[in-house]
């Protein structure tokens, strides 16, 4: 993975916090949804 630039480290956790906040205010079927949009797209490992 390359180095991001401060700028882009700065972009990358303001949208971490963005969607950490969206996540804690969905119901646990829009949860899923997203859990499996993720797992369809290789962001998450099945455990």
């Amino acid at each position: 993975m390359e180095k991001l630039t401060d700028s882009e480290e700065y972009k990358r956790d303001q949208l971490i916090k963005k969607i950490e906040h969206a996540v804690e205010h969905m119901k646990l079927a829009e949860l899923e949804a997203v859990s499996y949009d993720l797992f369809v797209k290789g962001y998450l490992q099945e455990p």
